[in-house]
C-alpha cells in the first residue's frame, strides 16, 4: 500500500514556520507582510479559493489588501487597480484570481503585475528566471509538489519523471523544477501517442491534465511515486454531498504506487501555502531582511 503524501499536514507545518518567521522579523521590518488577491466577477469556485487564501493569511500574520471588482469592470480599471497595488509599499504579493469573466484577457493583466510582487510566479520574467535557474517567485502548485516530495525524502536525482499536462500554470514549470532537481523529464499531453507506454516508464508521475480519473493502474509502473494535481467535483445524487476526485483513479493506483497524493488533501493545500511562502519571501527581500525560506523556493 502506498504512502500517502499528506499536503494538509505539511501545509500546517509550513504555516507554523511562516508564523515564526513573521513574528521574529516584524519589529525589524516595521510592518507586516501584505498580500493582495484581486478577484473580478462572482465565479463561485473563485470565491471559495479567495476566502481560503485570506483565512490562511490571517493565521500567519499577513495583511489583506485584496479587492473584489464587478464582472463588468473594464480592463482599464482592472489594470489601474494592479498598478495601484504595484505602487503600494504595504503590498508584497499580488495575485490575479483566475478565471476572469468573459471579455477580459488575462495576458496583459498578468504582465502588468510587478515581477517582484508576483505571488503566483506566473509573470514572464519569473518563468524565465525559473528556466535559467535564477532566484525568484515560483509557480505555487509545482513548488508545492516539490515541497511534498522533499518532505517525504523522495530522491529525484537520476529518476525518470513524466508530467502529464503542459500548461504554463502547472505542467511546464513542474517539468523545469523536476529537471533542476536532476530528474530526467518527459512531458505528455492530450496528443501523446500511447500515453500508457510513456507513463509506465516513470519513477515519478505528476498528473496535471485537468481530466477527471484519466490515469489508472494501466498507466503506472509498480513502485512509482504518483502526484495528482487535478481536482474535480463529481455529480452526485440529489441531496447527497458532492464528491471530489482527481485526474488519477486513486483506488486503482494506490495499491501499486510507492507513494501517492490524495484528493482532496494532497497538492491543494500546498498551493495556498506556497502563495504565503512567496509573499513572506518577497517581504523579507523588500524589507532588507535575511531570507529564511530559500529551501521552499525550488
Amino acid at each position: 500500500m502506498a504512502t500517502r503524501l499528506d499536503g494538509r499536514q505539511l501545509a500546517a507545518t509550513i504555516e507554523q514556520r511562516l508564523q515564526a518567521v513573521v513574528a521574529d522579523r516584524l519589529e525589524r521590518a516595521g510592518r507586516p507582510p501584505g498580500l493582495a488577491v484581486l478577484r473580478v466577477g462572482d465565479d463561485p469556485a473563485s470565491g471559495v479559493y479567495v476566502a481560503n487564501k485570506e483565512k490562511a493569511c490571517s493565521r500567519i500574520g499577513i495583511t489583506n489588501h485584496g479587492a473584489h471588482l464587478p464582472a463588468d469592470t473594464p480592463a482599464a480599471e482592472v489594470l489601474n487597480t494592479i498598478q495601484r497595488l504595484n505602487a503600494d509599499p504595504a503590498v508584497d504579493g499580488i495575485l490575479l484570481q483566475l478565471p476572469l469573466p468573459a471579455g477580459l484577457d488575462e495576458g496583459p493583466l498578468l504582465a502588468a503585475i510587478d515581477p517582484a510582487k508576483d505571488a503566483d510566479g506566473l509573470h514572464t520574467l519569473n518563468l524565465g528566471r525559473l528556466l535559467k535557474g535564477e532566484p525568484g517567485p515560483r509557480s505555487c502548485t509545482p513548488a508545492g509538489v516539490m515541497a511534498l516530495l522533499a518532505a517525504a525524502d523522495l530522491e529525484l536525482a537520476g529518476k525518470r519523471a513524466v508530467v502529464v499536462g503542459r500548461s504554463i500554470l502547472v505542467g511546464q514549470p513542474m517539468a523545469l523544477m523536476l529537471q533542476a532537481a536532476n530528474a530526467t523529464v518527459s512531458i505528455a499531453h492530450s496528443r501523446t501517442a500511447d500515453l500508457g507506454e510513456l507513463t509506465r516508464q516513470a519513477d515519478v508521475l505528476v498528473v496535471a491534465a485537468g481530466k477527471p480519473r484519466m490515469i489508472g493502474a494501466n498507466h503506472v509502473k509498480p513502485g512509482a511515486v504518483v502526484v495528482d494535481v487535478g481536482i474535480h467535483r463529481l455529480e452526485s445524487e440529489p441531496g447527497a454531498k458532492a464528491r471530489l476526485c482527481g485526474d488519477v483513479r486513486f483506488e486503482e493506483v494506490e495499491p501499486i504506487a510507492s507513494a501517492i497524493t490524495p484528493v482532496p488533501g494532497g497538492v491543494g493545500p500546498m498551493t495556498v501555502t506556497l502563495l504565503l511562502v512567496n509573499t513572506v519571501a518577497s517581504w523579507c527581500q523588500r524589507c532588507d531582511l535575511d531570507q529564511p525560506l530559500a529551501d521552499l523556493l525550488p
